[in-house]
């Protein structure tokens, strides 16, 4: 058994998949042999998630039952309705809120009694779950600014709905289509943190809700799924200071703050979905007439690419994306989430079809060979 300590797990392998496959020196992601510039460009949601779950694409037909089955998922029971609402009236913190919410989901799932290793019953919980996650995120969203919950449209998909769900109308197909490539490239990333968390929740027999509970808790922090909201938050900055775009990164340096969505722990070159949402963001903002946030973005890279060596990762570019779709800012990480939970649902299907309890061990450094003394004598 070696001895050799690996902080945060770094480069040890810990399993097998058959899901998605990253060289993050070439910059290349792939799920299931489909490149993700492939798939971004020529495949929906609907089927990226029938690809994961399933292991191959979906036939027109397989594809319409697939989409059918999803949408008719969308709509929350009264209980989650009535949690959501107190969440939102709370003010509670999104990623917060969508952590409860999604544990709540369990006590009105019909397989909730199924055994956690059943695969049919979790292919539905997972329908279920993937399905109601944009409903319950609208819903808040909505509700929090004072606005009625708009009810999902069995008629439009996974995209789509969730923007009509959230801003009342139904997007455009520019929208509905970029909206839609976000979501296929979120959608798997490898044995990350928050995936790894719901695999190891998995291996415990644990079942799919508490598995995508804890995978939810993981992305919320900031070290994981934060990074696009505070890229944002860094623009508005930057577009406040009046600065020009090179001067401000200069100085954010210098005052010994970094600029986030820069630098990867597995990418040494330009994350390969931050390349494909760039394009998609200078494309909205032409469109809305603010190119402006495409343009600082692309300063800030060129010049941290070219001085310091940082390549630019998914949410320097998905940040400005989902900016000018209208969606609130502190929303971003949820939304990462909403995608996300199909590649997370995937992982765990894997898990529990060749489970091992996961239990990793620990250096101990502490103190040797003390004895308590009586407590009058402390």
């Amino acid at each position: 058994m070696t001895e050799e300590l690996k902080k945060g797990l770094e480069g040890v392998l810990v399993a097998e998949s058959s899901l998605s496959f990253i060289d993050g020196e070439a910059g290349e992601l792939v799920y299931r042999g489909y490149t993700i510039d492939d798939l971004a460009r020529n495949a929906s949601f609907e089927e990226v998630l029938y690809l994961l779950w399933h292991g191959q694409l979906p036939a027109a037909e397989e594809l319409s039952v697939f989409e059918s089955s999803m949408a008719e998922e969308r709509s929350l029971n009264d209980g989650v309705h009535r949690l959501v609402r107190e969440l939102a009236e709370a003010d509670e913190e999104p990623m917060a809120a969508l952590r409860t919410i999604v544990s709540n989901l369990s006590a009105y799932d019909p397989d909730v009694d199924a055994e956690p290793t059943d695969e049919a019953a979790n292919l539905r919980k997972g329908r279920r779950i993937t399905a109601k996650i944009p409903t319950a995120l609208a819903a808040f969203s909505r509700i929090r600014d004072g606005e009625d919950p708009i009810a999902p449209r069995e008629d439009l998909d996974h995209a789509s709905n969730f923007l009509y769900m959230l801003n009342g109308e139904e997007p455009d197909d520019v929208l509905a289509e970029t909206f839609d490539m976000a979501l296929v490239l979120h959608a798997d990333h490898g044995l990350n943190a928050s995936t790894f968390s719901a695999t190891v929740t998995a291996s415990t027999l644990s079942d799919l809700h508490a598995s995508v509970t804890s995978a939810v808790g993981t992305l919320s922090g900031s070290l994981h799924g934060g990074a696009n909201q505070d890229v944002m938050q860094a623009l508005f900055e930057l577009d406040d200071s009046g600065k020009d775009p090179v001067e401000w990164v200069e100085d954010r340096l210098d005052a010994g703050d970094r600029v986030p969505g820069f630098g990867h722990r597995v990418y040494s070159v330009k994350d390969p979905r931050a390349k494909i949402l760039s394009g998609e963001s200078e494309a909205l903002g032409e469109a809305a007439g603010t190119p402006h946030w495409h343009d600082y973005s692309v300063a800030i890279e060129e010049y941290l690419t070219e001085e310091k060596g940082l390549a630019p990762n998914v949410d320097f570019y998905s940040s400005s994306t989902y900016y000018q779709m209208g969606i609130p800012v502190d929303i971003y990480t949820p939304i990462f989430a909403m995608s996300r939970v199909g590649g997370w649902i995937a992982h765990i299907l894997e898990q529990y079809d060749d489970n091992r309890l996961i239990r990793p061990r620990a250096r101990y450094v502490g103190p040797k060979d003390l004895s308590v003394t009586p407590i009058d004598d402390r």
